[in-house]
């Protein structure tokens, strides 16, 4: 993400098309709202194959295995914008773990990118109080 990234440019370098991109500015409709947004920064965004369960270092092999591995080209990306991958978990129970090998953190680390993790514990909305404690008489 950054004020100036051109789509194109990061494209180019990366050897790769995004699964979706844009430049900071243009206005557009907000599905959700059905209001009239501007674009804050530009955005390069690549999405890699979901994965039930969870395999975070085979998606960043799949993503990482799509663009460049050039250090210089790295080092151009993350001097003039935020790059990071972002990962979405979904717990399915409260008490779940995720591994993350020595090569992932490597690969991302020689790439100077960081990792953001947003992490959904479960869906406990179905009314279902067996994890509350009972009261004792």
């Amino acid at each position: 993400m950054g004020d100036e990234l051109v789509p194109e440019e990061v494209s180019r370098l990366l050897n790769a098309e995004p699964t979706s991109a844009h430049v900071k500015g243009p206005q557009f409709l907000s599905e959700p709202s059905g209001r009239i947004v501007t674009r804050n920064s530009g955005m390069w965004r690549l999405q890699a194959t979901d994965s039930e369960p969870e395999d975070l270092n085979g998606q960043v092999s799949e993503l990482l295995g799509r663009v460049t591995s050039d250090p210089s080209v790295w080092h151009e990306l993350t001097a003039r914008f935020r790059v990071d991958l972002f990962c979405g978990w979904f717990m399915g129970s409260g008490n779940e773990g995720v591994e993350i090998l020595p090569s992932t953190m490597l690969a991302l680390g020689q790439r100077g990118i960081r990792l953001s993790l947003d992490i959904y514990g479960p869906d406990t909305s179905d009314g279902d109080s067996s994890d509350e404690a009972s009261p004792q008489g």
